[in-house]
């Protein structure tokens, strides 16, 4: 029997046969389960979770052809008034939010795409 013979055999098996498989080849032969452990899998949720706990702070730095959508859009996200939204966007570069986590920090900055403003995270 070569070895993908005996995969497609294996393949075949239902639960209550593996675990009988699996009783056999612990009583007979030793053989223990083991986990695996996959090292850059672990490092990747990991770097994913810091990244989710990574608090940003959103800078306007341009407002691009429509200043008023800017205002606007500005005004919404802060609750500012329009005076101190109009303000934000005359002193560009500045900081518009801060202490936003990544899912909050990239909403914003795609609707700032959208209106052809710019942006960006610190």
């Amino acid at each position: 029997m070569t070895t993908k013979d005996l995969a497609k055999e294996l393949v075949k098996l239902t639960v209550l046969e593996i675990n009988d498989l699996s009783k056999i080849l612990k009583e007979k032969y030793g053989i223990e389960e083991f986990q695996v452990h996959n090292t850059q899998i672990n490092k990747k949720k990991q770097e994913k979770k810091e990244i989710q706990n990574q608090r940003f702070d959103l800078y306007l730095k341009s407002s691009g052809t429509s200043k008023l959508a800017t205002i606007k859009l500005i005004k919404n996200i802060t609750g500012k008034g329009l005076k101190e939204s109009k303000d934000i966007v005359d002193s560009a570069p500045s900081l518009i939010k801060n202490n936003l986590n990544q899912t909050e920090a990239d909403l914003l900055i795609k609707e700032f795409d959208q209106i052809g403003a710019i942006a960006e995270l610190k």
